[in-house]
């Protein structure tokens, strides 16, 4: 990939900025412009061009001359050099465009005073993907206003594509059309909320094409391309899938999905086939509850540096540190957690093998010898200065979460496991803790950890989780609690059949073998429990899988 001077991929990054393959840039323009020779396009973040080179050449098989483009064709960029390049690239194919060197957020639309050009018929594009984290600042202050004036409130974790997306339409004819590539982040984060529920509300038709494999070479984030048209709303989208890029001029009407979104909420169950989805949504509103009615999720500890405060049985022996100040832990990070339960066998085993199993936690009036040679240590190398550390009195005592009843491992690969604690130990923020009401069934946290492992369980972790880079399935404790688990009445009488064979399944849990045991559990949640034939429990495996699969794309 070549770079404008004095530009690089890390530079092209922090704007939010990557190259779009030719072959999504045609396709999203040929839809936009349709046979219309006299379509006015516009690209709002222009970049270097793709999107006004494929409108122009499209216009001009249309019959129109180089010389109609820049009444027709505009694209605007904050990136002067850009547009410089865009400028050289649409003179090559003798194309041309009228280029604003702009903050598009700054650019009025056409019903506020100063707009630079009309209303058009087309808006195309690729708008920066920066997160909240480097959208700051004045920047930021425009982009909300912006999207405010679209009937579009973002909150403060809204990256920049939600508002350029907004302020986008404003550009647009009543029934004009909206061709844009957004990141997938549109269907699953909670700060889209406001933009999915809009764009229900503004638009009359929504089609949205997904992507088997990722299609831009220097960014993780997976693709969706966007068509919206006309207005007064919608209740249902067309969906589309395809291979990659190269597979868009295959489209044919048949291959589209009709969807109807959530009210609210993610948009990630669209994703699932119709039949699966139904069948889910019954299940889940008919024998199914959430993590929520059977207990609280928390945080683990935040200590300000694992390193130093959880400690092995070497460091605690070697400070001469004693048990009363030390609280029993599961060692950070989740792999060691492989069973159904953690047991006080498990925590000694790890322990005698090097693990940090102990968190250094001494009375807040501790001054024997051990605590302070071990905090004069800590000091030594900094830990005292670490952000956690320094706003708390005294410093090398850390806040203790509650022990829970079951770990949640909330970031996997594969699925979010519950774990029993029956090592009544401590955890840290590797993973969530979960407290069980006193209401529950006295056998929940033996069984909970195998209900989980059904297929309704799987695929409502990857609907109401949040897909991250390499792959990883994250759920924060708002997202865990709505985790679907079987009703208490289901669980009762899945355990019944589970129960004699916890040895088995716990065995094969340790060596790996979870498929083997989702499927003693489907049979028993899914079929025993809840009546479903072999075929529908079939249907909500292929879901979750799909889903499954779709994520761990990010990993290859």
């Amino acid at each position: 990939m070549d770079y404008l001077p004095g530009d690089n991929a890390e530079l092209r990054k922090s704007r939010g900025a990557f190259f779009t393959p030719p072959a999504i840039a045609d396709h999203l323009t040929g839809w936009a412009i349709r046979d219309d020779p006299l379509a006015m396009v516009l690209d709002p973040t222009c970049g270097d061009g793709a999107f006004l080179m494929a409108a122009g050449q499209q216009l001009k098989a249309l019959g129109r001359q180089t010389s109609d483009l820049d009444s027709q064709v505009f694209g605007i960029d904050l990136h002067e050099a850009s547009l410089r390049e865009a400028e050289r690239l649409l003179a090559e194919k003798a194309l041309s465009a009228r280029l604003i060197a702009s903050d598009f957020f700054l650019v009025p639309t056409p019903d506020q005073l100063g707009s630079p050009f009309e209303y058009v018929d087309a808006v195309v594009g690729n708008p920066p993907f920066v997160r909240y984290q480097q959208h700051s600042g004045a920047s930021r202050q425009s982009s909300v206003t912006a999207a405010l004036r679209q009937g579009v409130r973002l909150n403060g974790l809204a990256s920049s594509w939600a508002a350029s997306l907004a302020h986008a339409a404003g550009f647009l004819k009543p029934d004009g059309r909206l061709a844009m590539v957004l990141p997938a982040e549109l269907l699953t984060v909670g700060y889209a909320e406001p933009i999915r529920r809009w764009l229900k509300e503004r638009f009359e038709r929504v089609n949205l094409v997904l992507f088997e494999r990722l299609q831009f070479n220097d960014a993780l984030a997976d693709v969706v391309l966007l068509l919206a048209e006309g207005r007064g709303g919608c209740d249902a989208f067309s969906l589309w899938h395809v291979e990659s890029a190269e597979d868009l001029a295959q489209v044919r009407p048949y291959m589209q999905r009709n969807v109807t979104p959530p009210e609210s909420g993610k948009w990630t169950d669209i994703l699932i086939p119709n039949t699966a989805r139904g069948l889910y949504r019954e299940i889940t509103s008919s024998h199914f509850t959430t993590l929520s009615d059977y207990g609280t999720s928390t945080l683990g500890s935040v200590t300000g540096g694992n390193s130093f405060f959880a400690m092995s049985e070497a460091t605690r022996l070697e400070y001469g540190l004693e048990e009363p100040q030390l609280v029993r832990i599961s060692p950070p990070g989740t792999r060691h957690l492989r069973g159904s339960a953690f047991t006080i066998q498990q925590w000694r085993a790890l322990r005698d093998s090097g693990e940090r199993v102990w968190l250094f936690r001494p009375d807040a009036s501790d001054e024997t010898e051990a605590r302070v040679a071990y905090t004069t240590h800590g000091e030594s190398i900094g830990v005292d200065q670490a952000y956690k550390c320094k706003i708390r009195t005294p410093w090398w005592r850390p806040p203790l979460a509650p022990i829970p009843d079951l770990f949640f491992t909330y970031m996997s690969h594969n699925y979010p496991r519950l774990i029993a604690n029956t090592a009544k130990a401590g955890f840290l923020n590797s993973m969530h803790g979960v407290t069980l009401k006193d209401s529950v069934p006295r056998e929940a946290a033996a069984a909970l950890p195998f209900m989980c492992l059904n297929s309704v369980t799987m695929l409502g972790a990857e609907v109401n989780g949040r897909s991250y880079g390499g792959g990883i399935l994250k759920m924060e404790p708002r997202e865990a609690a709505s985790l679907p688990l079987p009703g208490p009445e289901v669980m009762e009488s899945a355990w019944e059949q589970l129960k004699p064979l916890k040895p088995q399944l716990d065995r094969q849990l340790r060596n790996g073998s979870w498929t083997e045991v989702s499927k003693r559990v489907d049979a028993a949640v899914l079929g025993a429990a809840c009546g479903l034939g072999q075929a529908e429990i079939a249907q909500l495996l292929s879901a979750a899988r799909d889903l499954r699969r779709r994520r761990l794309r990010r990993a290859e």
